[in-house]
């Protein structure tokens, strides 16, 4: 099987200060102002990628129009000023020390829009995790749409339970082969990143092409009847859904010409899902402005739930209430989904309004107010992910959430798409 992952032209900055050249992926604190005005702070008249992308807490602003273009002038001035290095047909791979110590392991490559679909019930072999909003993609396509260059901040999962992948990687490099190795402002810990040898390339895409093998996948599911998913979506679902719906327009616009375009393709990272510094935290929810016990009334009615240990284990918490249930007779594979699943059917015909809560003691807190109801899970284990993904198809937006905001993917690497 052809797998939709390769080498690509990668781009490095050169002769800058690259702690102030990287920062933290658009989507993060889009509630909190001070953090990117720090950034901004610390970045000064540097080159950095704080002028190359925009952050989401600055959509709604009136003068977004003048930044977009900005950015894209930013872009041309810093192509003609020569301000990379270019490493013609390369994978990266590098090391992530995040805040708390551990490393996380991943590969810079690009992959192949060609196999990867963002829509419901997609059977390509790298499939979205969690529902696209479709709603946020016209305005991230307004960013790429007249860019020369993308910078990703997409991390896609691979299920690698053998550890053999990525993480063998450091065991083919040499000092020689750094591309990059420096701090990362705001609590981002250190990244080093080397360039791999075409026989290592090779390899590594060698052992992919059996992670994608028909056999191999149907016993390591133990599923039938099924088509190969290879790549999961970690984070950045949207900036690759916008590279996606880019280059599907590129092809009503120019046909077959655009098979061979750069823009075919997006650059990101690949980390194994197995990584012990990859961990997955579970988002909670609370209802604000119900009928309590309507709402409950309601839960039971749908799903036949108990409090004898029997199914999908979550805890309901109201101000005079607080147990945990079980759902025997699910929707889903995973609780999350067949609680989101009643959610949303309920709240087409009752009051109330919902929001996506990280951490236990908040959403207790907040669940416990008059009129409010929290709903708390248990973290998602990663095993569950791709089979889930494989039987129910994207899950739920805001299942889980993988780490800490300040360990996110920092953009960092470049690539021309024009």
């Amino acid at each position: 099987m052809k797998i939709p992952f390769k080498a690509g032209n990668i781009l490095i900055p050169k002769n800058i200060d690259m702690s102030k050249w990287s920062v933290v992926a658009c989507d993060q604190y889009t509630s909190e102002p001070d953090y990117w005005n720090e950034v901004s702070n610390i970045v000064g008249d540097s080159p950095s990628t704080l002028n190359l992308t925009l952050p989401e807490i600055y959509l709604e602003d009136s003068n977004v129009e003048d930044r977009i273009k900005k950015i894209n002038e930013n872009m041309k001035e810093m192509l003609d000023k020569d301000m990379f290095v270019e490493y013609k047909d390369s994978m990266i791979y590098l090391e992530r020390t995040q805040n708390d110590g551990r490393i996380r392991e991943g590969l810079m490559g690009i992959v192949d829009l060609e196999d990867y679909s963002y829509e419901k019930g997609s059977q390509t072999l790298i499939r979205a995790t969690e529902k696209t909003v479709i709603e946020r993609i016209p305005p991230r396509m307004k960013v790429r749409e007249n860019a020369l260059l993308e910078l990703p901040h997409i991390m896609i999962l691979i299920d690698d339970e053998k550890r053999d992948i990525i993480e063998s990687l450091k065991n083919t490099v040499t000092d020689s082969d750094i591309v990059y190795d420096f701090d990362l402002m705001q609590k981002g810990g250190h990244i080093k990143g080397y360039k791999l040898n075409n026989k290592t390339i090779e390899e590594v895409i060698s052992k992919l092409e059996q992670l994608a093998d028909k056999n191999n996948f149907e016993n390591r599911y133990n599923i039938k009847d099924k088509d190969v998913l290879l790549f999961a979506m970690g984070d950045g679902n949207h900036s690759l859904a916008t590279a996606k719906a880019c280059y599907e327009k590129l092809k009503e616009s120019i046909g077959n010409d655009a098979l061979n375009h750069p823009a075919r393709y997006a650059l990101v990272e690949l980390v194994n899902l197995h990584s012990d510094a990859l961990e997955f935290e579970a988002i909670h929810r609370v209802l604000f402005d119900v009928d309590v016990e309507n709402f409950i009334e309601n839960l039971y009615a749908y799903y036949s739930i108990n409090e004898n240990g029997n199914g999908q284990r979550f805890e309901l918490v109201t101000k005079d209430y607080d147990k945990v249930l079980y759902i025997s007779n699910p929707k889903s594979n995973i609780a999350v989904g067949s609680i989101q699943i009643f959610i949303d059917e309920y709240l087409k015909n009752h009051k109330g309004k919902i929001d996506y809560i990280h951490g236990e003691d908040v959403t207790k807190d907040l669940g416990s107010k008059e009129g409010n109801i929290g709903i708390i899970f248990d973290a998602m284990a990663k095993s569950e992910l791709f089979k889930t993904v494989i039987l129910d198809g994207a899950l739920p937006r805001k299942t889980f959430s993988m780490g800490h905001s300040h360990d996110k993917r920092f953009y960092l690497e470049a690539r021309k798409i024009k």
